[in-house]
């Protein structure tokens, strides 16, 4: 396949990509969310990034659709910076793919996203990324309940799988 090909290939991803996007809206804008067409692309931008980025391929359309349908009804969310924020949820979903080792689905990672965004993170998108989501992976990854919380126990495991290593 020839490079010009190729390139050609990828605009027609995009613009399909960007057309769902803008799709969303109609469900959005009951929340008073709505996205650009110029906001959609770089979602889309975004999202190959941190494809990229994470050393994932991704086959279909995508999660973008999923986490705006899914986070369209927190009561954190406004018109401001949304696009900024959804780029931000794009890339923190990625990391903690990699991060939970595919070990939980796609559906079930946006959920958690969700329930901690808008439940004890109260709207903070660093809380998310940087205490719940990663306490989260690190449950995942110890084989443990995502929502476990006891932090002694925690430790403890972890000393003991550093002492059998």
């Amino acid at each position: 396949m020839s490079f010009e090909l190729m390139l050609f290939d990828n605009f027609l991803i995009e613009k399909q990509a960007v057309s769902e996007i803008l799709l969303c809206n109609k469900i959005t804008a009951d929340y008073a969310l709505v996205l650009s067409e110029e906001q959609a692309l770089e979602l889309v931008e975004t999202r190959s990034d941190s494809l990229k980025n994470f050393g994932r391929v991704e086959f279909g359309g995508g999660i973008i659709e999923k986490v705006i349908l899914t986070f369209a009804d927190s009561p954190y969310l406004s018109q401001y910076r949304y696009a900024e924020f959804l780029n931000d949820l794009v890339e923190i979903f990625y990391y903690f793919k990699n991060e939970t080792l595919d070990l939980m689905n796609d559906d079930d990672l946006i959920g958690y996203m969700k329930k901690y965004f808008n439940g004890v993170c109260q709207g903070s998108l660093d809380q998310l990324k940087f205490r719940e989501l990663e306490r989260m992976a690190k449950n995942i990854r110890l084989g443990l309940d995502p929502d476990y919380n006891d932090l002694y126990e925690t430790e403890k495991i972890l000393e003991s799988e550093d002492d059998d290593e």
